[in-house]
């Protein structure tokens, strides 16, 4: 019998078969899903020493389960005081008024800024779990996609098995450009060129929590800058991903020294400062607008989320070169 007090609980060996309605998540994912008290270090911690396993082998973070799976889940102590908190009332009343579309399949949200996807790492609720919250008689609601914690706009939510996963088939790096995903960037500097392609190799920093950096070896990254509007000392461009990369605009525009305003990880300090005086107290980076066709129900999506206010009001502030079209 599991072992346990009044604050924690130890529990035993479990191998669990995966039912059609799991079919398709990462390992991680499912196991943070399952073990919901278990900090998220803790789950990648016992995937590393090999103690969770899949029919019998050792597996990786990525590894997708598929119905009829078996998967090992070793003991662990769950924390009964750190089970996943509920969402303040005001965040639940933000997330409603941001959602941009709901049909059948897919939902739509323009995410705030400073608002995690998902909770972990010290982080209680994230988006998935306020919306679970905010609509506990959806039977079925997962993350298409990820977007950073300082990154505001467009994410997009599965409300069943099939259009999850044909939205992580259009995602995958064989089908780029199936998903046409545009953000809005604000960047240090006067950028000259209508368009520019950039295809670079990032890898994740040794020894940085979740920092990346441009390395031969690493997984490509490719994005097409576009410029929308020069101001004095700064540049507002438009920007098309063909991947999905970890911090991928962010880390691209930095190596070319063109750093996103207000980002506290790749960005310049000094400029930073500089531009809270117009208002900008976070990263200047949008996804303002998803278009894609899905296969099984024939629909098309075009869906459009604006600046903020905030991002707004900065721009509103700075005086635009007269050489702009």
């Amino acid at each position: 019998m599991p072992e346990s007090s009044q604050n924690s609980q130890r529990t035993s060996v479990e191998f669990y078969t995966v039912t059609s309605h799991e079919s398709g998540q990462r390992i991680d994912n499912f196991l943070m899903k399952k073990l919901k008290s278990l900090p998220r270090s803790m789950v990648y911690r016992i995937i590393r020493k090999g103690e969770v396993r899949i029919d019998k082998k050792r597996v990786k973070p990525d590894r997708k389960i598929q119905i009829g799976n078996i998967v090992r889940i070793p003991p662990v102590t769950l924390n009964l005081n750190n089970d996943v908190s509920n969402a303040p009332e005001y965040l639940l009343k933000q997330i409603e008024q941001s959602i941009l579309l709901e049909d059948k399949d897919i939902i739509f949200i323009n995410k705030p800024s400073g608002l995690a996807v998902h909770s972990g790492s010290g982080i209680r609720f994230g988006l998935i779990e306020t919306f679970r919250q905010l609509r506990p008689s959806i039977d079925y609601v997962e993350l298409v996609h990820r977007l950073d914690k300082e990154t505001s706009g467009i994410v997009m939510l599965a409300k069943n098995r099939q259009t999850l996963t044909e939205l992580h088939k259009l995602l995958r790096d064989d089908h780029a450009g199936k998903i046409k995903k545009q953000y809005q960037a604000l960047v240090l500097g006067p950028w000259h060129e209508a368009e520019k392609t950039v295809k670079l190799e990032l890898k994740k920093q040794r020894g940085q929590w979740q920092k990346m950096q441009v390395q031969a070896g690493g997984k490509i990254a490719t994005s097409i800058f576009r410029l929308n509007t020069n101001y004095s000392r700064a540049s507002l461009l438009n920007v098309q991903i063909l991947t999905g990369r970890m911090h991928q605009i962010r880390t691209q525009l930095a190596y070319l020294n063109f750093p996103i305003l207000g980002d506290d990880r790749y960005g310049d300090f000094k400029a930073n400062r500089n531009y809270q005086k117009y208002g900008l107290k976070r990263l200047f980076l949008h996804a303002v607008r998803i278009r894609f066709y899905l296969s099984t129900t024939g629909q098309s999506y075009d869906v459009k989320a604006p600046l903020a206010d905030d991002l707004q009001k900065v721009l509103q502030q700075l005086e635009p070169e007269s050489n702009n079209e």
